[in-house]
């Protein structure tokens, strides 16, 4: 009775054990369920339009560049605020206590009150006729500034692309570095199955496999390196592109060097008419010239109108009564000239006038340097082009000369040292192509830049 009661009771216990266990695997499928859904949302694909897109929403400087957009625009509507007339009111109460209130004038003696209460108001407008272009001047300085402030916004802009382009070409390079060391592996692993194969055989000796798992290990030590960059990249470029931190980037498919070229001529002709260096100089000389402008305009006289409005309240009541107070209305122009500025302002307008020299000599020397950077950019390109076409030619050749030698040794007629030899050409080879198309694409891109269309 006692044994059929224990096994009942360990019946029941194991049952109550395996839904318990049934539940928690339950619960543990649900959670490596949702960890495996959280590590797949870590990866992004991204093509190259949709992370310059990503860097530009998210970039700090181009929120900052537009902070200093609003900054000019307000200093601008400052200046057109300064044309405005201008207002003042004031009301002011004053008491004065008078001992000595007795006056004799001759005959005539003048007897004034101990104390005497008055409340004063005053309303005025006034607003300037003609101040000689002072005010113009004013706005359209600050206009141009504020044009002056869009275009490095815009220049802030094509920075930021670059950024993010070069981020994702480097990316892209070393993506495709690995697939060849993983090529590379796989092939080594083969030679070296057949090396050990021949050696159990007595066809080859023991440092013909060494020499084939020496092979694997740099092949493998390149790989290391690789990740580690990859690592690196990939990490700067979630930040540039306000991605979380632990987004695992995959590159889409890219055109690393198909793109058609127009004579240089038209890249320069394009660089001197989009670049935002020049045509900020060329808003900078403008100001140079509203600024001399100004100045002269300094030595003109000035000329205002306005009206004023008065309430004088000579009881204590400050509530005005009927007989007890008066406001009289006055309406005038004033002209003033500080004719001190004909000879106080001479030296400035020579300073600015210098300044205008300046920007103009500035524009010259950027124009130079521009034409440089453009044709170095230019030929940078036509160069990567050229180490495209001859790595292909080259790779071609390696993996013929690396057929004949695998053919060779299988055949014991050449040494492990030529098979190695050949399979390391052929491996640095491709390794060499894809960094030459991924260079060549960023230099595409690099030449657009220097020309002022790398957003256009």
């Amino acid at each position: 009775m006692i044994n059929n009661i224990n096994q009942t009771t360990n019946h029941y216990l194991f049952k109550n054990r395996v839904q318990t266990l049934k539940r928690y695997g339950v619960l543990l499928l649900f959670f490596g369920l949702l960890l495996s859904r959280e590590a797949k949302a870590q990866d992004k694909t991204l093509t190259i339009n949709e992370a310059i897109k990503l860097g530009i929403e998210n970039s700090k400087t181009l929120k900052l560049s537009q902070s200093k957009i609003d900054r000019a625009v307000s200093q601008y509507n400052q200046a057109k605020d300064k044309a405005l007339p201008t207002g003042n009111l004031s009301y002011g109460y004053s008491h004065a206590e008078i001992p000595a209130n007795r006056l004799s004038l001759g005959p005539t003696n003048l007897t004034l009150p101990s104390r005497a209460d008055a409340y004063i108001g005053t309303v005025a407008i006034q607003e300037t006729i003609f101040g000689g272009g002072r005010l113009k001047y004013a706005q359209q300085s600050t206009e141009l500034l504020t044009q002056v402030a869009r275009l490095d916004a815009e220049k802030d802009k094509d920075q930021i692309v670059y950024d993010v382009i070069s981020a994702y070409y480097n990316l892209y390079k070393v993506l495709q570095s690995q697939k060849v060391v993983a090529q590379n592996i796989t092939s080594v692993d083969q030679q070296l199955t057949q090396a050990q194969r021949f050696f159990d055989q007595g066809i080859v000796t023991k440092n013909d496999v060494l020499r084939f798992q020496l092979q694997k290990s740099n092949i493998q030590l390149n790989g290391i390196d690789l990740e580690s960059n990859r690592k690196i990249i990939n990490y700067n470029l979630d930040i540039l592109l306000g991605l979380p931190e632990s987004t695992e980037i995959k590159i889409d498919d890219i055109n690393e060097a198909n793109h058609t070229l127009l004579p240089l001529s038209g890249y320069l002709d394009t660089a001197m008419v989009t670049r935002q260096e020049l045509r900020q100089l060329d808003l900078q000389n403008r100001v140079a010239e509203i600024n001399i402008k100004n100045i002269r305009a300094e030595k003109l006289p000035t000329l205002g109108v306005g009206a004023n409005m008065y309430y004088i309240d000579a009881v204590a009541n400050p509530i005005p009564q009927s007989g007890s107070f008066i406001d009289p209305v006055t309406i005038g122009a004033t002209l003033s000239w500080n004719f001190g500025s004909l000879w106080n302002n001479k030296n400035k307008v020579t300073e600015a006038r210098i300044q205008r020299e300046e920007t103009l000599i500035n524009k010259s020397v950027t124009v130079d340097n521009l034409k440089n950077e453009v044709n170095r950019n230019y030929q940078n390109y036509l160069s990567a082009q050229d180490k495209i076409k001859l790595l292909e030619t080259s790779i071609a050749q390696a993996t013929e000369n690396n057929k004949i030698l695998e053919s060779k040794y299988k055949s014991n007629v050449a040494s492990v040292t030529d098979r190695v030899d050949a399979q390391t050409l052929l491996y640095q080879a491709q390794i060499n192509l894809e960094l030459a198309k991924a260079d060549a694409g960023l230099a595409y891109y690099t030449l657009l830049k220097s020309t002022g269309k790398l957003n256009k």
